[in-house]
């Protein structure tokens, strides 16, 4: 399955033949559903608040139904399981999204790292490591958690 997915992401941005507009959008799609759970993964601690969070951006920001938002985080779930880095998501959607596409990916981020309301020094970390490697700066990621974290006092 992976191989299917390698093999997806080189037709939808590779050299070779011209992509269709499914096959990049499918994989676009994978990508940023997968880099999603990551975060959700990252504190080891599966959480329903956060799984709702990752359905609710999803179907959000692609613009999805119930049941392909579903099918496309299963496949992403799948991926994410052997995926060994996440540079060769970011890399794809660093080359095929805009800049305010990528904060709104990394909004998404910090939206499921602090579904609990909480933030995880692990998720914290990949959250910014992603924006790093999406080339989203330090200050642009920092307002961007601002604008949806109020810490409790």
């Amino acid at each position: 399955m992976l191989k299917a997915l390698s093999d997806l992401f080189d037709r939808a941005f590779g050299t070779h033949a011209e992509p269709t507009a499914a096959e990049r959008a499918r994989a676009l799609r994978v990508a940023t559903a997968l880099l999603l759970i990551e975060v959700a993964r990252a504190d080891y601690a599966a959480q329903d608040a956060e799984d709702r969070t990752i359905y609710a951006e999803i179907k959000k920001f692609f613009q999805l139904d119930d049941e392909a938002t579903q099918l496309l985080v299963q496949e992403a779930a799948f991926e994410a399981d052997r995926a060994v880095s996440l540079q060769s998501f970011t890399r794809r959607l660093v080359d095929a999204l805009s800049m305010a596409e990528r904060q709104q990916v990394v909004e998404m981020l910090w939206r499921v790292a602090l579904a609990d309301r909480r933030l995880d020094k692990r998720e914290d970390y990949v959250v910014r490591q992603i924006a790093d490697l999406l080339y989203v700066s330090q200050s642009d990621l920092i307002k961007i958690r601002n604008r949806i974290y109020e810490p409790q006092v």
